[in-house]
């Protein structure tokens, strides 16, 4: 097929061989099948941020660092330069977690490096050798449905230990290979430990294939994992290779509101009997 113009200098540089085919156009990015030398690889071309329909959300960048100070103000202030950091940014930081998950045990696509907006990494196939179907378009037996859960929820788990959450995880931003599941796309990775809305992301990650699991095993839906997974991380009691129980019982107090409103009304009748006393002893 004709060479797409983002991948004409990988070309160029011999980084790329051959374009075969488109594979994908998502949300943020279009993918294609590439030849690199005698290795079929992906080449995942990040869209534009005026052409991306999922805009970088000011909760997913929170607590990114940039340790470059003149990058940091100019996105700050928003300038063209600013603006462009921002989006080198943003595509970088999905390569870096790749890595980082790759080293750390969890089943993602294995990265070969980004340039120019342009992921080569590797492709995730089926037994057949043809490209792995998405998740949302695999049917699952009741024990396929608890094996593969097990497994994805071990990534999850991995992907925690490493500081990171995914953010966006759903049926659709996994592949099922031979071996089971893989998570995909990340662009969008959360930073565990420095952003406030971690502990919600996580929960919806997690809540998202329990519910897409649950549809083949119905068991699952009465875990309970993001919590007890959250509950250890902040903890320091949670391990890649911590097995998750699925029980989780809240141990926070919860507030006595009764009892709290009597103190108080307890204590605003006590103020008025004093200022009642008061102006008696005035008029007397």
């Amino acid at each position: 097929m004709k060479i797409p113009k983002r991948i004409q200098p990988l070309v160029d540089d011999g980084l790329v061989d051959e374009v075969i085919r488109q594979l994908k156009s998502g949300k943020e990015a279009d993918v294609y099948v590439v030849r690199c030398g005698s290795k079929i690889r992906c080449a995942k071309v990040y869209k534009e941020a005026e052409d991306r329909s999922f805009k970088q959300a000011v909760q997913y960048k929170e607590g990114r660092k940039v340790r470059n100070s003149r990058s940091a103000r100019a996105m700050a202030k928003g300038s063209k330069f600013g603006r462009k950091q921002q989006e080198k940014i943003w595509q970088t930081t999905e390569v870096d977690a790749l890595y980082i998950l790759a080293n750390s045990g969890v089943r993602v696509p294995q990265p070969y490096g980004c340039t120019d907006g342009v992921l080569l990494m590797e492709l995730i196939t089926d037994e057949t050798g043809l490209a792995a179907p998405r998740l949302s378009d695999v049917s699952l037996t009741e024990e396929e449905a608890i094996v593969d859960y097990q497994m994805i929820l071990q990534s999850v788990v991995r992907m925690l230990c490493a500081g990171l959450i995914h953010g966006d995880l759903s049926e659709f931003n996994v592949l099922v290979d031979a071996n089971g599941p893989v998570i995909i796309d990340l662009p969008q990775v959360v930073n565990a430990a420095a952003n406030n809305h971690a502990k919600s992301m996580l929960e919806r990650d997690v809540n998202n294939l329990t519910r897409f699991y649950g549809q083949f095993a119905p068991q699952l839906l009465a875990r309970q994992d993001a919590k007890e997974m959250w509950a250890l991380y902040q903890d320091g009691k949670l391990y890649p290779e911590t097995q998750l129980t699925g029980y989780f019982v809240d141990s926070t107090p919860t507030a006595d509101v009764e009892g709290l409103m009597d103190e108080i009304n307890a204590v605003i009748a006590e103020k008025e009997e004093q200022q009642r006393i008061l102006k008696s002893r005035d008029y007397d």
